[in-house]
């Protein structure tokens, strides 16, 4: 089973083009240990420990600051996204993580230590009143949680010394060094993420938005276009100066009061945004993996080269691969996974 599982991983492969950059382990790295974490709970899941993996003798000083939020009914995500960025970084001890969290949970951060001992890594408390009562229901229960508008709030959360910060989701990994993505020229622009102009725009918001003479007028003068707050390169201090999490926050009221939109935290980051950002390539979101909001259908790699697959929607690669009824892209997810049971069905 487990000659006819490579076989099929490397089929899919040779129908995209994959920029990969490995960060190898040197020669004398024998003595990693790739032992089985000890499960704490029945809440959190067992992950085994991941290779050390070590700078190329061309790295400097700079660091690369990745923020995620942590929360245990993604950790396994989480866990293959970090996994995906460390396996494929020329420098990962150069990357430094910023996790946001709503409520603490030690074995959360004993798994995250216990799966990267050498993980660079820092928690932050994001404070859920902060949304409280500016959040309205959305097509999806799972866009409605508090944490899913973290996002907003970066650059209140994350210290001022740090004035990048590439924001990614837990339902991704990275297939390409996440250093080009980092050193993207964000040519004055606040934030920076694949656009996708082809989108129909329209479709983000109600017919009551766009019926509404004040409210049509929002994106006068700007060409907007749709991008995915799942991957972006922000400028903190530009955020801070523009005040935006204000102005994001104040189309989360007029979205209380008139419903102008259906889907969570996206459509404010659009409303404020869209039009404005820097625009890269689009092998840095291959997004969509997971299907649609609805029913989570499989949905086929669009052409051309990928550095970041992307998993959103309502179809996760983990549970689809647990049910034994996985899409195609999913076992492009599933070497990353290191899930203590995953070994085990790859091997069956």
């Amino acid at each position: 089973m487990a000659s006819r599982t490579f076989i099929l991983l490397l089929g899919l492969l040779s129908f995209i083009i994959v920029a990969t950059t490995v960060s190898s382990l040197p020669s004398s790295s024998g003595g990693i240990r790739r032992g089985v974490i000890r499960k704490p709970s029945a809440d959190v899941p067992v992950f085994r420990e991941a290779p050390a993996f070590r700078n190329g003798d061309s790295c400097g000083a700079q660091r690369i600051h990745i923020v995620m939020t942590l929360d245990a009914n993604y950790l396994r995500g989480t866990m293959a996204a970090i996994f995906s960025i460390l396996q494929h970084s020329t420098c990962p001890e150069n990357m430094e993580f910023h996790f946001l969290w709503a409520r603490f949970d030690r074995e959360v951060f004993s798994s995250i230590k216990s799966t990267f001992p050498s993980l660079n890594f820092k928690f932050y408390r994001f404070d859920s009143s902060r949304v409280r009562g500016k959040i309205s229901k959305s097509i999806r229960q799972s866009l409605d949680q508090p944490l899913n508008y973290a996002r907003i709030y970066l650059a209140d959360i994350i210290p001022p010394d740090v004035k990048r910060v590439i924001y990614l989701d837990s339902d991704l990994v990275v297939v390409d060094d996440i250093a080009k993505l980092w050193e993207v020229d964000l040519e004055n622009r606040v934030l920076a993420a694949p656009e996708y102009c082809h989108a129909n725009f329209t479709y983000y918001f109600s017919n009551l938005f766009w019926l509404d003479p004040v409210l049509a007028k929002t994106f006068q003068g700007r060409r907007p276009c749709y991008f995915n707050t799942g991957v972006m390169v922000v400028d903190l201090e530009r955020w801070r100066q523009g005040q935006l999490t204000q102005k994001v926050e104040e189309w989360m009221t007029v979205q209380k009061q008139k419903r102008i939109y259906h889907l969570g935290s996206l459509p404010p980051f659009l409303l404020v945004l869209a039009g404005n950002i820097k625009g890269v390539d689009h092998r840095w979101n291959q997004h969509g993996l997971g299907g649609d909001n609805m029913e989570g259908k499989c949905r086929s790699l669009h052409p051309g080269p990928i550095s970041l697959l992307h998993w959103s929607g309502k179809g996760k690669p983990w549970l689809r691969l647990d049910s034994r009824k996985p899409c195609i892209v999913d076992h492009l997810w599933a070497p990353y996974d290191l899930y203590r049971s995953s070994m085990h069905v790859l091997e069956e």
